[in-house]
């Protein structure tokens, strides 16, 4: 078993309070799920949406707490994939829709490239940003609080080259998914296969020590068959939530869309996202001002490998599974990509290459931070254009115009650091792991 690092004061009774809200903002949506009430589209959205947030955070304090019982490098793994299980949750409710009414199959990809670029568009750069500004504010005060921390950048530990490594093979192949007319079985493999590889590859390291925060480190202080037994009630409530709130979830955006003329692309993109990564964000952030900004980079930065693999490669599973059940006979079709699907992933894949381009040094810097900021807003600007003032339902153009400037800015930044990038490769795919571990 692992033992727990030292952490800050806790204020037990602000950590129960953190508790009951999230149990506060799960009940409505449950109950109304459970009632059987159909409630309004903006209620609806509103109650369910809140559920997906409550029960998202007791994940994210479970998944934290787990690791104090599970050995390896595969903590971090896990903790990035428990914390978007909500994410997975609404995606596959879409999947499973198209694989009966294809008329849903843009909605699956909708939410899953709306995810990806939320993830490395807002919250990496969020991170950054703040860690850079709470050091330079602490440092300005005169506090010795910030050690060595650079105020500049943010540096990844070396183990995270292989979380680069991996996600440079799913990018890779991510550029040829806007050229196919479906995502395949053939695609599930092989990007299941890379998220199985990345595992395997850090399921060598030895246990580590975590660092707990909030109602975590509460529950992580008590005797281990308590703490365990919690831990397993804020699976199966946080999973049973989700799983009763999913569906309803998903068909208020729809409905919300139809009733007040909004775009189901814009609110099954941004918002379905939003309200399922919120969590992980916020404690990416909340390790960022507790200056363990590297900790909170390298959360998301392995969020983004089981989103670019496993999610993407689990769609078109879930989507043939429906489908043949809806027609009794298995059926081996993709789920289908049309113009606007296929500029939805070429601007999520560009978005990628430029992403692992500024890991190439293993770290971000302030302005790294701001270029890919900017770039994020200028997607959702576009999307806005289009969807609400054009009112144009499908036009690529503007997503393609964006994945070109961020395959240039990504060229630019690998002529510069091509050296960089193929040895952090090297290192995350083939170097022994507790060398990663104890050195640089």
């Amino acid at each position: 078993m692992t033992e727990l690092k030292d952490t800050e004061t806790l204020h037990t009774g602000r950590e129960v309070f953190y508790m009951v809200l999230a149990l506060a903002a799960m009940f409505p949506g449950v109950y109304v799920r459970i009632a059987g009430v159909h409630p309004t589209p903006v209620l609806g959205a509103a109650l369910f949406g809140l559920a997906i947030v409550g029960a998202a955070f007791m994940l994210s304090w479970a998944a934290e707490i787990v690791q104090l019982d599970i050995s390896g490098g595969l903590a971090l793994a896990l903790l990035a994939l428990i914390a978007v299980l909500p994410e997975y949750a609404v995606d596959f409710v879409f999947a499973w829709k198209a694989g009966t009414d294809l008329s849903q199959a843009p909605n699956a990809l909708a939410n899953m490239t709306g995810g990806n670029q939320l993830l490395i568009g807002f919250g990496w750069p969020l991170v950054v940003l703040l860690a850079t500004w709470r050091i330079r504010k602490l440092r300005g005060a005169s506090q010795g609080l910030v050690g060595g921390a650079d105020q500049e950048k943010v540096v990844l530990a070396p183990i995270q080259s292989v979380d680069i490594a991996f996600l440079s093979l799913a990018t890779i192949y991510g550029l040829f998914l806007p050229l196919r007319s479906s995502l395949t079985l053939v695609d599930a493999a092989v990007l299941v296969a890379i998220y199985v590889g990345y595992l395997i590859r850090l399921s060598r390291a030895p246990a580590e020590a975590p660092h707990l925060v909030g109602p975590a480190a509460m529950v992580g202080q008590l005797p281990t068959r308590t703490r365990r037994s919690l831990n397993i009630l804020f699976f199966a409530v946080a999973a049973g939530t989700i799983l009763a709130v999913a569906e309803p979830f998903a068909e208020s955006l729809v409905e919300l869309g139809q009733a007040y003329d909004i775009p189901e692309f814009l609110l099954v993109k941004w918002l379905a996202p939003l309200a399922s990564e919120s969590p992980e964000l916020l404690v990416a952030a909340l390790f960022a001002w507790r200056l363990q900004s590297s900790t909170g980079l390298g959360a998301l930065v392995s969020s983004k490998v089981n989103q670019w693999t496993l999610l993407v490669g689990t769609l078109p599973l879930v989507f043939i599974i429906s489908s043949s059940i809806g027609r009794s006979a298995f059926s081996a079709g993709g789920l289908p990509l049309g113009p606007e699907q296929q500029a939805e992933l070429f601007v999520t894949a560009a978005q990628s290459v430029f992403a692992v381009a500024v890991l190439s040094s293993r770290s971000m810097d302030r302005k790294e931070a701001w270029v890919l900021f900017a770039l994020f807003v200028a997607q959702f600007a576009e999307s806005l254009y289009v969807s609400l003032i054009l009112d144009a339902g499908e036009n690529p153009v503007g997503r393609i115009v964006v994945g070109i400037i961020f395959l240039v800015a990504a060229a630019w930044v690998i002529s510069r650091n091509w050296r960089l990038l193929r040895r952090m490769i090297g290192d995350g795919l083939r170097r022994p792991i507790n060398e990663l571990l104890t050195g640089d």
